[in-house]
């Protein structure tokens, strides 16, 4: 069984908090595989060298998190340039990589795993006439901003404590993204149709992120990538509000569909198992 064993793992430097392990070994489970996935410390200096040494390992690619995504791909476009996803190489980011004809390839599935979980969430959502806020410039905001340019929404604002930061997004991305400062939110929400959260503010352990509610449209729809709390005090004072909410946790359940699928050949599914499973995972470490 361990020799004819399918493997893949998520790395990290610290990777002890995953819960990618949870939830691709239900997977492996639901459709009867010989297969395991684990989770694997990877210092940044080792990060090479583990990446080249996949294939004798045994492990047919893996998951890459913090702090490891943009030197992943750096690895991955100098070994085999075309083995690039087209949205890695946009995002200068890969979190997800496997073997293809014995060469790695990277790919990025932050935008797949926010989009399909936003729209899930918020069925009747089209993106026409559309403004969107999203509070980042981090690696999480690149792909949101993404998502929501290649849906074609009208306005994209990406406030961020340095604006700087906010203005290299814009400068590197397609999109109608307009930078600007934190301070410029009281100007900016009661135009917002969508608000996101792309920072870990709200996280347990994390400071709250503070937004009036009250300055957002009835309609709004606010959503945030946090997903431990399964309900940030963001969330929960929008649903107050009676406003329309996305939570993170759906986020990290889809991206992990396409990885799974390159990995193992089989495209799961988040069901409602899966993520009862999650949640309650998450519930007794809050």
């Amino acid at each position: 069984m361990e020799k004819n064993m399918q493997k893949a793992c998520v790395i990290g430097w610290p990777i002890g908090h995953s819960r990618s392990p949870l939830i691709h070994n239900h997977w492996i489970a639901e459709h009867g595989l010989n297969a395991r996935y684990d989770k694997r410390p990877v210092r940044p200096e080792e990060l090479e060298d583990f990446l080249l040494g996949l294939a004798g390992m045994g492990l047919r690619g893996c998951n890459v998190t913090i702090p490891h995504k943009q030197r992943a791909l750096q690895i991955v476009a100098q070994t085999n340039p075309s083995g690039l996803s087209p949205m890695a190489a946009r995002l200068q980011a890969a979190n997800t990589i496997w073997l293809e004809n014995g060469k790695l390839c990277a790919g990025n599935t932050d935008v797949y795993g926010f989009m399909e979980n936003f729209r899930q969430s918020c069925p009747h959502w089209r993106a026409r006439d559309q403004k969107v806020t999203i509070i980042g410039a981090g690696g999480a905001a690149r792909a949101i901003v993404a998502g929501f340019a290649d849906a074609g929404v009208e306005r994209i604002t990406l406030a961020n404590r340095t604006v700087r930061k906010a203005e290299q997004i814009a400068a590197q991305m397609d999109g109608p993204i307009h930078p600007q400062g934190l301070e410029s939110l009281p100007m900016v929400l009661p135009e917002t149709d969508v608000l996101v959260n792309a920072t870990s503010l709200g996280m347990t352990g994390q400071p709250p992120l503070d937004v009036d509610m009250t300055a957002l449209p009835a309609h709004a729809i606010v959503a945030d990538i946090v997903y431990a709390p399964l309900r940030t005090q963001l969330l929960r004072q929008a649903e107050k509000r009676g406003l329309n909410v996305v939570e993170g946790l759906g986020m990290l359940l889809h991206q992990a569909v396409p990885g799974f699928e390159k990995w193992f050949g089989i495209r799961p599914s988040v069901t409602p198992q899966l993520r009862h499973l999650v949640e309650e995972d998450i519930r007794q470490s809050c």
